[in-house]
């Protein structure tokens, strides 16, 4: 199996000549571009930032396909972006935590996020960190130390009732719950080194992914 040895210049025309001609003659006429220059390195870089889990049962490592869903009808054929995604093996990823990495022509983001969790989920988040308030804030504390950003999320227009102040923040969060490092197209994507640092990017948010997965959908 290839090693990951970076994105291209040419992953980008690629990515933008998706967004301007996305009908199957352009995509089949740039095909092997697509093959060559965004899915294989995208794998590549998967098996790269899987690494870590490989000792973790239970989780899955997802590359996305370029094709959209025909039973969708949707205008447009092709996505305009590729992602990798690392969960559980979840029925639906969305009410779900993961880490992923997304390449699209503005660039590629990482990191973590939990979209859509279930009211249920977060009910249970809020009487665990009320439960164990010094836990929680310590986790948070070392993943942004670890990672260098802030954890942030949507949170409720109308306050919850929080037993400590510290917690106030937390007790808001809705849904986005998310810790994402942005790049744009440049030459920190052109070498191997993007693999080094999105996994030690990974590596730092783990216990975050952990932490959260304790809640079940």
């Amino acid at each position: 199996m290839a090693e990951f040895t970076g994105f291209s210049p040419e992953t980008f025309d690629f990515l933008w000549g998706i967004r301007l001609n996305n009908n199957r003659d352009w995509f089949q006429s740039h095909k092997q571009d697509y093959i060559t220059r965004l899915y294989e390195p995208m794998k590549a870089l998967g098996r790269e930032l899987f690494l870590p889990f490989l000792d973790k049962p239970g989780n899955l490592l997802k590359v996305s396909r370029i094709y959209r869903d025909a039973r969708m009808h949707p205008p447009e054929p092709y996505k305009e972006s590729l992602w990798i995604c690392i969960r559980r093996d979840v029925e639906w990823w969305a009410e779900n935590p993961c880490l992923f990495f997304e390449i699209r022509p503005e660039g590629v983001s990482y990191g973590f996020f939990f979209w859509r969790p279930r009211v249920p989920r977060l009910e249970a988040f809020r009487q665990d960190i009320a439960a164990r308030p010094e836990e929680f804030l310590d986790l948070i504390a070392r993943t942004e130390k670890a990672v260098g950003m802030p954890v942030t999320a949507q949170q409720y227009k109308k306050p919850k009732p929080c037993p400590d102040p510290r917690l106030a923040p937390y007790f808001a969060w809705r849904s986005d719950i998310s810790c994402i490092r942005e790049i744009a197209p440049g030459d920190a994507l052109f070498t191997p080194e993007l693999a080094v640092q999105a996994r030690e990017f990974f590596t730092g948010l783990i216990p975050l992914y952990d932490y959260f997965n304790r809640f079940q959908a």
